[in-house]
């Protein structure tokens, strides 16, 4: 019973565009390691966008192109 966990910004993402990720990595893991696909589960988190860091910065002031601490 495989398990896979995505997590992605909370950003307005539509349940239609959930779809493809969930469908995509269920596949990869029927492809790849052979798992039944009524028994794979994906779970997709959405992580408030201050509860998410890149490069030492809150992913907003990353993408600003704001510099990371060094």
């Amino acid at each position: 019973m495989p398990y896979m966990n995505i997590r992605i910004t909370r950003e307005g993402t539509s349940p239609d565009q959930k779809r493809r990720p969930i469908a995509g990595a269920t596949d990869l893991l029927v492809e790849v390691l052979g798992k039944t696909p009524a028994t794979t589960f994906v779970v997709i988190d959405e992580v408030e966008m201050e509860d998410w860091g890149v490069g030492g910065l809150p992913v907003d002031e990353f993408r600003r192109g704001e510099e990371v601490r060094s």
